[in-house]
């Protein structure tokens, strides 16, 4: 049994939770085609109601599956609706709820028809818990005031539900009796609205397109604990745990959780299965291959070119897809290419304030009259513009029919009721083409591109909404080694304060990842294994710096050669030499060299494309462009070599030293100039190429 879109619903038997998102309301989470939208809030039913009919809608009329789950029981007890409805069918019960409940964003009845329901039952309950200053006769306010209504206090799989609450509670924390008998009524309108097209779970066969489905969150309570962002909405991340969790089911596990016996009761999916919905919530983009590190054996020094052309080959994307607000994506990479949902602009319209007419006008003086009214943007002309005519016009106005060129206010004489203006014109002037940025249908951003601030005006001047991107890697940031120490804190002259790790903390946040600072390691393995241990669980990359070239102190390449997976890249670049690359617990580490510039030059031109890469992108190169040297350099045959550069008066100067220690070279320039691998003597006045850092991006 599949599915092609997971929807989970956390929902609320409260009222209105007011505009702003907050917990206790109602969350909405859609999983689709393997992509995970953000959480949708709903202040409530009243306004999640349309929403969740033209869902239904759009995913039929797409023909794809739905799995639509709701966090409340769809049952009661064995018995239950046929002593209220005569009739051993729980969706007479539904019907039932359904005719009664009245609602309003403000106020609604159920603790009324909860009354009522107790009035059919003998002794005092089932139903209890009153929130209200209202007194109902056959209400009792605490569940200890019951006695003698015969019915058990939880269904089967509450009872085998760690932790369930009854459904007969209505008020306090809990309150799952509320949410039932708010809930079903809305169930049973989406039965009736869509009809041979919906099912139940599991009170009915399940071969239809739609599948409604009770599930609850608390199955993986302990993974939505472990994973909760700081700060975050619980109600909003467990529907996101969850709605992930079930769309990644394998089919075969999919179906045994459906199937389970047909009762009235209904049955909360995944009870007894709660492993297995951890390992898929838990479940990451396949790993990168063991070997994909690996450089062809007897290579002692590898050239530039062949190792970024090996990273270019091996790596591959490590991102779940999820679907998110246009405005909410800066800095992500697309999932999928994304078309315009409209053209731009989607009318003829005027790019200047003048009048509009009709073109071509001839030369020479003219005089026309004005129709009465205007064009605005926002507010267009509704009639058509006589031939011979003209109407006052606006910047970005709709040009209306009749007419199809804008003379420029300027060159215009008017008395209110005509005007005089001189020839010629040609017919289109000043007016805007319908779809002349572009055209609904079009292509317009291809998968694999990192989203700026100004495609994010672009989509949305486009229609679209929302689009499919891969969510935003961690890089995880490392440093190592005895002899470094804080800012803050106080060194000897001995030691050295810790450059490296804000500087690559600071590349990973300008490129759009998110950084994630993992301190500083010291020269104990068994201390370095914890780090990276704990920085695996959280961590899509890591970056380290110190320890990378092998030898006695060398701590990052010890483990990671115990891993199999360890390549070390003596790499012909100047500076940066040694790399090294390995997988740790199926994260990729990027060993750095320890020295400043050696680190940030081998961040910028490794680890960049590497990270862009596992992050959904496509693969980055910086822009090189050939400038005129300003100063003279001979370098030997072997290695490509780096300089700090920067560019005053369209000449490249260098930073006076070349050592690798030298970080404040980094600060004086502003891009890299790249020397080939070949001998070369460079004169004033040469070409060379010159790589800004802001083209690392």
């Amino acid at each position: 049994m599949t599915f092609e879109a997971v929807v989970i619903v956390d929902w609320s038997g409260g009222n209105d939770r007011g505009a702003k998102p907050t917990k206790d309301a109602i969350w909405a989470c859609v999983a689709r085609d393997g992509s995970l939208a953000e959480p949708v809030y709903f202040r409530n039913r009243q306004v999640f109601e349309p929403w969740f009919h033209d869902l239904i809608a759009e995913e039929i009329s797409a023909g794809r599956r739905v799995f639509a789950g709701f966090d409340f029981p769809f049952g009661y007890p064995q018995g239950f609706a046929k002593a209220v409805t005569g009739e051993n069918d729980p969706f007479a019960l539904w019907r039932w709820l359904e005719g009664r409940i009245v609602d309003a964003p403000a106020t609604n009845n159920r603790f009324e028809v909860a009354s009522e329901l107790n009035a059919l039952c003998e002794g005092a309950g089932p139903f209890w818990g009153n929130a209200t200053k209202s007194d109902w006769p056959d209400l009792p306010r605490k569940g200890l005031a019951r006695a003698g209504h015969g019915w058990p206090e939880k269904r089967q799989a509450e009872q085998l539900a760690k932790g369930a609450f009854t459904v007969w509670q209505l008020a306090g924390a809990g309150s799952v009796g509320s949410q039932t008998l708010m809930g079903l009524p809305v169930l049973e309108r989406v039965r009736r609205a869509f009809g041979r097209h919906v099912s139940v779970w599991p009170l009915e066969p399940t071969e239809r397109e739609v599948v409604l489905v009770e599930v609850w969150p608390s199955l993986l309570a302990d993974h939505i604990a472990a994973t909760l962002p700081e700060g975050e909405i619980k109600d909003r991340h467990q529907v996101r745990v969850l709605a992930q969790a079930i769309s990644q089911l394998p089919e075969a596990a999919m179906s045994q959780m459906m199937a389970v016996p047909r009762t009235e009761e209904g049955w909360i999916f995944g009870l007894g299965h709660e492993e297995t919905l951890k390992e898929a919530a838990s479940l990451r983009p396949p790993p990168l291959r063991n070997d994909c590190f690996a450089m062809p054996q007897g290579a002692y020094w590898t050239p530039e070119a062949e190792a970024l052309a090996h990273l270019r080959t091996h790596l591959a994307g490590v991102k779940a897809i999820e679907r998110r607000a246009v405005a909410d994506c800066a800095g992500l990479f697309l999932a999928e290419d994304v078309t315009a949902e409209r053209s731009h602009p989607p009318t003829p319209n005027s790019a200047v304030d003048g009048y509009a007419v009709k073109g071509p006008i001839p030369e020479g003086a003219h005089v026309l009259p004005l129709v009465d009214g205007r064009a605005a943007a926002g507010d267009p002309f509704e009639g058509v513009v006589p031939e011979g005519h003209a109407l006052r016009i606006l910047t970005g106005a709709a040009v209306p029919e009749g007419v199809d060129t804008v003379i420029l206010q300027e060159d215009v004489n008017s008395d209110r009721t005509q005007i005089a203006f001189h020839g010629p014109l040609k017919a289109g002037s000043n007016a805007r083409k319908v779809g002349e940025d572009m055209t609904a249908g079009e292509v317009i951003f291809a998968k694999g591109r990192k989203l700026t601030p100004a495609d994010l005006g672009t989509l949305t001047a486009a229609g679209v909404a929302e689009v499919a991107v891969f969510e935003r890697l961690r890089v995880g940031v490392l440093s190592t080694g005895d002899e470094l120490r804080n800012a803050d804190e106080s060194a000897s002259d001995a030691d050295i304060y810790d450059a490296n790790r804000p500087m690559l903390l600071a590349n990973s946040r300008s490129w759009g990842f998110e950084p994630v600072d993992l301190g500083r390691a010291t020269d104990d393995r068994e201390v370095l294994r914890g780090i990276l241990d704990k920085a695996s669980e959280t961590c899509d990359a890591i970056l380290t710096s110190g320890g990378a070239s092998g030898g006695d102190e060398d701590h990052v390449s010890a483990l990671l050669k115990d891993t199999g997976s360890f390549a070390l890249w003596r790499i012909a670049i100047k500076p940066g030499r040694p790399l090294a690359l390995g997988l740790w617990n199926e994260v990729p580490v990027f060993g750095l060299p320890g020295n400043p510039v050696a680190a940030q030059v081998c961040s910028l031109v490794f680890a960049h494309p590497a990270l862009t890469v596992l992050a959904g992108g496509a693969w980055s190169e910086p822009a090189a462009f050939p400038l005129p040297a300003n100063f003279s350099k001979s370098k030997k045959d072997g290695r490509v070599e780096y300089l700090r550069a920067r560019v005053q008066e369209g000449r490249v100067h260098i930073f006076p030293s070349e050592g690798s220690g030298r970080i404040s070279g980094l600060s004086w320039s502003t891009g890299l100039v790249r020397l080939p691998q070949e001998a070369a003597t460079i004169n004033e006045g040469d070409l060379v190429e010159f790589l800004p850092y802001a083209t690392f991006q």
